[in-house]
């Protein structure tokens, strides 16, 4: 008997709840005589993030490969960091998706048919004697966020929401079901950009910066002379790509396995996606081919080179659209350029931003929030919990706030109570912390040399051993490569060594910061500016193609230091303290003598909320059941 089947012979007034036993299912599936199964206890050390509580629903976790703790698995979609351990002979148990994510599961992965279950979309099933309820996750074709419905004593209901991988958008409030979620005792959040620096622009925002890109480079170059590369993920980013597609009246070039997912995903007709590399100018390359993303972007201009030589090209322009290379605080979308390559760093994400999230949590107000990502879990850590509880301070159930560590781990309240302590001794911490300001003096109270513009350091920071030359020189190069062209030799000479020769540190340290040293080189360019009209013949000049290199490095680190002499003009220096706060606390300090002259320019507007988008063009999700193999 099928798995079809034996849903249908459990099911109790079908046309209202499909009912499903996911124990039968699987004796069915392995065409077992059996007709029960017992499993072991769920360990405490199983991560919380990947279980619902009072279940045996497992979610997104099929890398445990000697013991098997239940015959209920649910896939929120189909990316490698959440099917991995999946593969053509899985027996494990049943797992149950979206109808979409079932196809790719079949005929990408091989998974044997009789263990997929495909749930439908908007409509409530019994899984077990829980509801679930599948509804869009907006984060690529198929990926859904689970809702779960379960029964306790005394006819008391839990409700839990996991996210999956989720860019939340407003008509999600709109969904009947979720509003049904309000209040639920526990929400599983993915935390993937739960940083308040990762306010990056919508989907629709980033796309149109794309569209426009490849729509002003084309006509400037015509047809056959620049090439444009989009980093995917084997699923994912398809939306860029129908738009680049539609609105640059272009077909995209893409690989064979790339095709085969496509074709699952209902572009099989060649009208979009072509295989054929002379049809099209258009080319999707993998995550990794224009560089590396983690910890920080590192371009690799070499490969883009050897593709241009191969395929014949003048100019190749590269799109790596991620969240993780939201690096730039005036302008969204940054652009490292070489030669005759361009690389451009889209903030197009998948995943939920800082403000998203925060607004999806004020939406459900659940009376916990269990993040997914991000942080390991399976400990409790008080540094960590108290961090996740501020991010969401005043908008979770306030009368369960001290059960919130609870949702990372089964603790008692002895645990809290310390929890609570540390919580209190980090805030005093961070409060010292943010005390902590190096005040600008004026110019005639410095003593820098020819070649000092260097920020102070941090207070915790502890100058380490200098590399060697060599060693120092690749650091310094490789820490160029991470930074705006306009960045000096000395300003990254002094990021480095008061990051400890650590290029992350280094990295992030500037980005945290950037106000400032574009200030230096804003008030330098002012003080050449007047250099030159009281000396017409002075050779000063400052490099607006590339970053600053051999002389004109000592060009613009000399006369950066003459600025800092100047009576007039003053250098900004740097803090702890984030250029909003500083502006603040120069407000509160006004009547005071000393001033600032550089002013602080406000980032953006605030982040619109992006709509629904994709679904038209995709097989239909709403139905359910077992998916049969494709021919």
């Amino acid at each position: 008997m099928s798995a079809q089947s034996a849903a249908t012979a459990t099911a109790n007034e079908r046309v209202k709840t499909l009912t499903l036993d996911s124990t039968q299912l699987y004796l069915t599936a392995l065409n077992s005589t059996t007709s029960t199964l017992s499993f072991p206890p769920i360990p405490s050390s199983f991560p919380p993030s990947n279980f619902i509580p009072n279940t045996r629903f497992l979610i997104d976790s099929f890398r445990h490969p000697f013991t098997a703790f239940s015959a209920s698995y649910f896939l929120s979609h189909f990316h490698s960091d959440q099917y991995s351990g999946l593969s053509p002979s899985w027996s494990k148990g049943i797992i149950f998706c979206s109808h979409l994510t079932s196809l790719l599961l079949i005929e990408t992965l091989k998974i044997p048919p009789r263990f997929v279950f495909a749930l439908p979309l908007n409509d409530p099933v019994l899984v077990d004697g829980c509801e679930v309820i599948l509804i869009d996750a907006n984060h690529c074709p198929g990926s859904v966020q689970l809702l779960f419905k379960v029964p306790t004593k005394n006819g008391i209901f839990e409700r839990y929401v996991h996210t999956g991988d989720f860019r939340y958008c407003n008509p999600m409030k709109l969904n009947s079901y979720l509003i049904g979620f309000v209040g639920c005792d526990a929400i599983f959040l993915d935390t993937t950009y739960c940083d308040p620096k990762c306010i990056f622009p919508s989907q629709e925002e980033s796309i149109d910066y794309v569209v426009s890109v490849v729509d002003r480079i084309g006509k400037e170059f015509g047809k056959r002379r620049v090439l444009f590369l989009i980093a995917t993920y084997v699923a994912g980013k398809e939306k860029i790509l129908v738009e680049v597609a539609r609105r640059c009246k272009t077909k995209i070039c893409v690989d064979g396995r790339k095709m085969e997912i496509l074709r699952v995903l209902g572009y099989g007709d060649g009208e979009v996606f072509t295989e054929d590399e002379s049809e099209s100018d258009v080319h999707v390359v993998g995550w990794s081919v224009l560089g590396e993303t983690w910890p920080y972007f590192r371009p690799n201009f070499v490969i883009m080179e050897e593709i241009m030589v191969e395929k014949g090209y003048e100019k190749v322009v590269g799109f790596v659209p991620t969240g993780w290379t939201f690096e730039v605080k005036r302008n969204k979308f940054a652009v490292q350029t070489k030669d005759t390559f361009e690389i451009h760093l889209v903030p197009c994400s998948e995943h939920s931003n800082y403000d998203e999230l925060k607004e999806y949590v004020k939406f459900l107000k659940p009376k916990k929030v269990i993040p997914t990502v991000g942080i390991d879990f399976e400990k409790l850590e008080s540094k960590h919990a108290d961090e996740m509880r501020k991010h969401f301070d005043g908008l979770i159930d306030e009368m369960d706030n001290k059960d919130l560590l609870m949702g990372f781990h089964r603790g008692n309240c002895e645990t809290v109570e310390k929890v609570e302590r540390d919580a209190n001794e980090e805030r005093v911490m961070e409060r010292n912390k943010n005390m902590f300001e190096i005040k600008t003096v004026e110019s005639n109270d410095m003593d820098v040399s020819s070649n000092d513009v260097s920020y102070v350091h941090k207070p915790d920071s502890q100058d380490s051993t200098i590399p060697s030359g060599e060693e120092r020189e690749r650091i310094i190069e490789e820490t160029r490569d991470s930074l705006p062209k306009w960045v000096t030799r000395d300003q990254i000479l002094d990021l480095v060594s008061s990051s400890r020769w650590n290029i992350v540190e280094a990295v992030s340290n500037f980005y945290e910061h950037e106000i400032e040293f574009y200030e230096q080189v804003s008030v330098f360019r002012t003080f050449e500016s007047a250099s030159h009209a009281s000396s017409p013949n002075s050779p000063i000049s400052l490099s607006k193609s590339g970053p600053f290199r051999s002389s004109t490095d000592e060009s613009v680190n000399t006369n950066l230091s003459q600025v800092s002499k100047s009576p007039s003009l003053k250098l900004t220096r740097w803090s702890n303290i984030s250029p909003s706060k500083r502006k603040k606390n120069t407000e509160k300090r006004s009547n005071k003598k000393v001033k600032s002259n550089s002013k602080l320019e406000s980032s953006g507007s605030k982040q619109p909320t992006i709509t629904s988008f994709f679904s038209k063009l995709l097989p239909d999700d709403s139905k359910g059941g077992k998916t049969d193999r494709k021919n």
